[in-house]
C-alpha cells in the first residue's frame, strides 16, 4: 500500500483500489474549497493509467464522513469564521459553480465504480457526497442530515436530484424541510443506502467489496454505472438506444472475450479491466 497526500485529502493505493480520504478531522471533514480542490487533484492522480485503479472507496478521516461545507472562511463565500455574510454582496452559489460542481461531475462521470463508506455524520453537502456512491455503506453510528435549512439555504451538491430518485419526493421534502437526522438504520430501511455495518467493520467490509469490484470487468461496470446514473432522465426508447451503444463498447472489451472463454471452459474469469 502507498499513501499520497493532497490538500486536506489522502489517497491510499491498495492494489487496484484507491481509498479517497477527506482529511480535516478537527472540523469533521467539513468540505471547503481547498478540500474540494484537493479531491480534484486526487482524482487526477487516481485516473493515471499507470496506477491501475479500478475502484474507489471514498470516506472520511476520524469520527466524521463530512459535516457539510466549511463555513469558517473555507467555502469560498468570503465570510470569515466570526463574520456574518452580507446578503447584498454575497453569492452563496458561486463556489458551487466554480468548484463543487466540476468535482461532482467528475465523480458522476467516473469510468470505475465508486463506493462511499460513511464512517460518521454526513451532513449538508457531505450527505450529497455520500449519496454519490454506486454502493453506499454506513457504520451503525453514522447519520445523514439535510442541514441547509438550519442556516437558511437550500439543498445543494445535487441533493435535489439524488434524493427524489432514491427515496421519492415525499421523503426528500421531509428530509430537506425538517432538517432531521436520519440514522443509518433508517436510511437502510428507506432504501437510501445499501448496507450497514458495525463501526469497527465498516472499512474492512468496504475494502473487501472494493477489491471484488476491482477484479471485475471494469469496462462493463463503468458502462453499467453510466446507464443507471442517466436512466431516470431518459425515455424508455432512449434508454434502449443507450443500452445498445453501451453493449457495443462492452462487447469490444478484452474482458468480454475472457468472460465468454472462461464460461465455455467452465473456469473463473480473470478480468483485466480492459
Amino acid at each position: 500500500m502507498s499513501t499520497h497526500e493532497f490538500n486536506k485529502v489522502i489517497v491510499e493505493l491498495d492494489g487496484a483500489v484507491a481509498k479517497l480520504i477527506m482529511n480535516d478531522p478537527p472540523v469533521m471533514n467539513a468540505a471547503g474549497v481547498e478540500m474540494v480542490r484537493g479531491m480534484m487533484d486526487a482524482l487526477t492522480f487516481i485516473e493515471k493509467k499507470e496506477n491501475g485503479v479500478r475502484c474507489i472507496v471514498w470516506t472520511g478521516q476520524g469520527r466524521g464522513f463530512c459535516t457539510g461545507a466549511n463555513l469558517s472562511g473555507g467555502a469560498g463565500s468570503g465570510a470569515g469564521a466570526n463574520e456574518a455574510p452580507d446578503p447584498d454582496a454575497r453569492d452563496a452559489g458561486l463556489a458551487l459553480e466554480t468548484t463543487y460542481h466540476p468535482f461532482l461531475r467528475r465523480i458522476m462521470n467516473a469510468k470505475i465504480p465508486v463506493i462511499t463508506a460513511i464512517n460518521g455524520p454526513a451532513a449538508g453537502v457531505g450527505m450529497s457526497f455520500a449519496l454519490m456512491g454506486d454502493m453506499i455503506l454506513a457504520a451503525k453510528s453514522a447519520y445523514f442530515l439535510q442541514a441547509f435549512r438550519r442556516i437558511g439555504l437550500v439543498p445543494d451538491g445535487g441533493s435535489t436530484w439524488l434524493l427524489p430518485r432514491l427515496v421519492g419526493v415525499a421523503r426528500a421534502k421531509e428530509l430537506s424541510l425538517l432538517g432531521e437526522k436520519l440514522s443509518a438504520q433508517q436510511a437502510l430501511e428507506w432504501g437510501l443506502i445499501n448496507r450497514v455495518y458495525e463501526d469497527d467493520q465498516l472499512m474492512s467490509e468496504a475494502m473487501k467489496l472494493a477489491h471484488d469490484l476491482a477484479s471485475g470487468p471494469t469496462v462493463s461496470l463503468g458502462q453499467i454505472r453510466n446507464l443507471y446514473n442517466r436512466s431516470m432522465d431518459r425515455s424508455y426508447e432512449e434508454q434502449l438506444d443507450a443500452e445498445r451503444w453501451a453493449q457495443l463498447t462492452a462487447g469490444r472489451s478484452k474482458d468480454f472475450t475472457e468472460g465468454v472463454t472462461a464460461f465455455l471452459q467452465k473456469r473463473p474469469a480473470q478480468f483485466k479491466g480492459e
